[in-house]
């Protein structure tokens, strides 16, 4: 299984390390989150990506969708399929694809048919796309949001999404025979826990509590979705931490697992 954050920030006319929109690419081609989903995927991405999953509707998380649909409108053979949950697609319909913000895709069609499907899924109810089974794991941001637990049949992988402390999702992790990785969020610094606790994200600090909630062996522990103006700060924070399974993950790299 190949895993790649994608880009979302440029400082100095190059893509920088600071994260501000959320997309990861899976296998080149099912996209978690699509807040950066058409300005940084690659020209191949772009024609292979047709399934996004969302974790949630906050607008870092689904600020590329409109634009990567209406870029792709007229050529599309088939739709591209939004995953979500009820929740989320309503959301999706009534405040972005509504004509007042966005044109309403799902009521329109190119010379080949639709353009947009929504496929509904219910958290702890795997479901299937390619080669990839995902599971929605609920966790404690404001939404709903969903964390994803992926297993691609080789390797087993888990995504936080946006969360504070949590515990669902740590306890189906501890209930897998394996899991090759977990990528988890940690937005603010330590000094800013009380930000971190009403925004529902993590500290370097609350991040230490939530990976000793682990009674299993996970390597790899890599860290997304630093909040820019911090990121120098929280990467300090979390070198304190000691634990050599931390890592931040590198924006643009390709994990392979």
């Amino acid at each position: 299984m190949r895993v790649q954050l994608l880009a979302s920030s440029i400082e100095n006319g190059v893509a920088s390390q600071r994260q501000r929109l959320t997309t990861f690419v899976l296998d080149d081609c099912v996209a978690l989150d699509a807040g950066s989903l058409p300005f940084a995927c690659s020209d191949s991405q772009r024609t292979s990506i047709r399934d996004i999953v969302l974790s949630h509707t906050h607008l870092d998380h689904i600020a590329g969708l409109p634009i990567f649909i209406d870029d792709l409108f007229a050529t599309l053979d088939s739709p591209i399929r939004v995953h979500g949950t009820r929740q989320v697609i309503d959301v999706l319909e009534t405040s972005v694809f509504n004509w007042d913000v966005y044109p309403k895709f799902s009521e329109l069609r190119n010379d080949f048919g639709s353009v947009l499907d929504y496929c509904e899924f219910e958290f702890r109810s795997a479901f299937t796309i390619g080669s990839l089974s995902i599971e929605a794991i609920e966790v404690d941001h404001q939404g709903p949001s969903a964390g994803f637990i992926v297993d691609d049949g080789d390797a087993i992988v888990a995504f936080t999404g946006d969360t504070s402390e949590t515990s669902e999702f740590w306890q189906t992790i501890n209930e897998r025979p394996s899991i090759d990785a977990v990528f988890v969020e940690c937005s603010f610094p330590n000094r800013l826990q009380s930000l971190a606790t009403a925004s529902h994200h993590l500290t370097p600090s609350s991040l230490v509590n939530e990976i000793s909630k682990l009674d299993r062996k996970i390597s790899r522990i890599l860290i997304t979705n630093i909040k820019a103006s911090y990121r120098d700060e929280v990467i300090a924070e979390l070198s304190e931490i000691g634990d050599e399974r931390v890592e931040v993950m590198v924006i643009g790299e390709t994990y392979e697992f």
